[in-house]
């Protein structure tokens, strides 16, 4: 797995570093019911005990076992003041199964 930053990203990240007690970590927010969607945030909190962690110009971004089974292999991170982080790409699944039998 690949992370990759922005520059206003990682600007905006060592700021937040000197402040937080935490280290950042990529959270999937999914909801749904028949179809799912998923909106991954960076949260900045303690450690769980599984998570990878990935090391990116002296930062350390963890992510959880479940958040990690829906990034993709290369996932950039960018920053704007209006939105915040802005982490890889959301995405909704649509597709619904029904059995007959």
């Amino acid at each position: 797995m690949i992370i990759t930053l922005t520059d206003a990203a990682l600007k905006k990240l060592k700021e937040k570093m000197l402040v937080e007690q935490h280290s950042p970590r990529i959270d999937a927010d999914i909801a749904g019911g028949c179809g799912i969607s998923v909106k991954f945030s960076l949260v900045f909190d303690e450690s769980r005990r599984n998570d990878t962690v990935i090391e990116y110009d002296e930062i350390q971004i963890r992510i959880d076992k479940f958040t990690k089974r829906y990034l993709d292999e290369e996932t950039q991170i960018d920053y704007s003041d209006e939105q915040g982080f802005l982490v890889g790409e959301s995405f909704e699944s649509s597709a619904c199964s029904i059995e007959i039998i």
